[in-house]
């Protein structure tokens, strides 16, 4: 499995799926739904930023990006350039992944939905004054007019 994520730089929502692979076809229809789960919530895509893998150069995940929006690498072998999803995989190994021992990998996925919950409406970032990301999206429960 392969962890896929996508992190707002305002708010720090994070919209985060496990899949099978890193193919092109596979991050160019992550993108459409974390684009979909981010309009959701009203938060304007403006540009993205990405590793330099194989799928983040395919021309299926250009495809996926369109033309409105600004893709942006990180530099060969300089994570700390994609800082915000840097930090979220930090976290999401200390706080999930290897917080406690788990009977299976069954199990350690099942944990994740309810984890990335918890990150995205209980969690304080210090980075963010100490709010949680849900507080700085305007219509996370969807229900503002």
């Amino acid at each position: 499995m392969f962890l896929h994520h996508a992190v707002d730089d305002h708010s720090r929502l994070a919209y985060s799926e496990r899949l099978g692979d890193e193919r092109g076809e596979t991050a160019a229809s992550f993108w459409i739904r974390a684009r979909a789960f981010f309009a959701d919530h009203d938060v304007t895509v403006t540009a993205v930023m990405t590793d330099n893998g194989a799928c983040y150069r395919s021309h299926v995940f250009a495809a996926a990006l369109g033309d409105a929006v600004k893709h942006r690498r990180t530099r060969p072998f300089r994570p700390q350039s994609n800082g915000k999803v840097e930090r979220f995989n930090r976290t999401l190994a200390t706080e999930w992944a290897y917080a406690r021992p788990y009977a299976s990998e069954a199990e350690r996925a099942a944990a994740y939905p309810a984890w990335l919950h918890h990150y995205n409406h209980h969690r304080p970032h210090s980075g963010i004054g100490g709010l949680v990301p849900s507080a700085r999206v305007h219509n996370l429960t969807g229900k503002n007019i």
